[in-house]
């Protein structure tokens, strides 16, 4: 059996598409963005302190923007991209990319 998903008219395997990309607003205040196969995993792992150096010195973290899912290669560099930009861009960027899926 085949998990057949469309994104902008192309046909991909369903194991393909289900990445997303996320932020996280900190306890100091400042913006973490990630990229992720499951979300809600992924929120509980930055939450216990086990997902990375950043967000475990900054606890309590909340989630604040996601995009819709996409394949892993275009989420790795949305999310490089978004780590570039000034910290007042970086919501309005997956807001826009959330509106599109």
């Amino acid at each position: 059996m085949f998990n057949i998903y469309i994104i902008n008219g192309i046909y991909a395997d369903m194991n393909e598409v289900q990445w997303q990309v996320y932020i996280l607003q900190c306890g100091d205040g400042t913006l973490y963005c990630g990229a992720t196969n499951c979300l809600q995993r992924r929120i509980k792992q930055h939450s216990d302190g086990h997902a990375s150096k950043y967000t475990r010195a900054r606890l309590p973290v909340f989630l604040v923007a996601n995009s819709g899912y996409m394949k892993k290669g275009a989420a790795l560099a949305l999310e490089s991209k978004i780590k570039k930009l000034p910290k007042a861009d970086k919501i309005n960027v997956l807001e826009t990319i959330a509106c599109t899926n």
